[in-house]
């Protein structure tokens, strides 16, 4: 189905019920929650999506998974989207949090399925037991590394704003601990405990998610590279190879 409502959607006798919409680009879907888990796959374009956990960026053709419940936004860049909901009893044991899931080609020609199929499908037919496949393929998928954890503490939130407006992969940990006037072992120790990740790899994962958004528009690789301030675009290719197991070029919009 396309373009239902959240409310037929819910009162929809089925645990597990799709829906296809498309969205303009820079589209915003402002804060909300529902009462189903929710994974949320786009054909084209970047979403990026940000509850109070932190933001994830979807690139093309993969998703993020969304538990029962949790409160989130999500900024459309061009995108055309497949979702299925999913009732809480129904959910896969291994997809507890938030995060972007990579869509095997199995799973994504099964979401192109759902979305043509009747609400209220039959459970014993064809229509059943490609969900229940689905199910299954949601619950192996594997998490991609494309989520950012926003600390807590008020001395830090402030300053990954202003890495997030001017990305740098030079920075510091010794730049910021001078800033924030404490030792850099200091620094260290905090910015793990507020994000679960050290300095170095934050710095990454930023960098990574902020080139998804400008390869999606089209930029060119080179001066996204130089941008990050990478001394090549083969070093900023190698790395963002290793953390989404894809070149660049792949998220290049035509």
């Amino acid at each position: 189905m396309r373009n239902v409502s959240i409310e037929v959607l819910d009162n929809t006798a089925r645990p597990v019920v799709a829906i296809g919409n498309d969205y303009a680009d820079g589209y915003l879907l402002r804060r909300h929650h529902h009462r189903r888990a929710q994974l949320l796959y786009g054909s084209t374009g970047v979403m990026k999506v940000s509850t109070a956990e932190g933001d994830w960026v979807v690139p093309p053709q993969q998703a993020v998974w969304i538990p029962p419940q949790m409160e989130h936004e999500v900024l459309m860049l061009g995108v055309s989207t497949r979702s299925l909901y999913i009732e809480p009893s129904t959910v896969p044991v291994s997809r507890a949090a938030c995060e972007v899931i990579g869509i095997s080609p199995l799973l994504r020609q099964l979401l192109i399925e759902a979305v043509e199929m009747p609400l209220t499908y039959a459970f014993d037919g064809r229509d059943g037991v490609l969900m229940t496949l689905a199910l299954l393929e949601i619950g192996q998928a594997k998490k991609l590394p494309l989520h950012l954890a926003l600390p807590d503490d008020p001395r830090l939130p402030a300053r990954c704003q202003a890495f997030l407006q001017h990305p740098d992969i030079h920075q510091s940990p010794q730049d910021w601990a001078q800033a924030l006037f404490v030792s850099e072992r200091s620094f260290s120790r905090l910015f793990r405990e507020q994000t679960q990740m050290s300095f170095g790899q934050w710095r990454q994962q930023a960098c990574v998610m902020l080139a998804l958004s400008r390869l999606s528009s089209g930029e060119p690789i080179t001066r996204i590279a130089l941008d990050l301030g990478y001394e090549s675009p083969a070093a900023f290719s190698t790395m963002f190879r290793r953390l989404t197991g894809r070149p660049p070029s792949h998220y290049v919009r035509n």
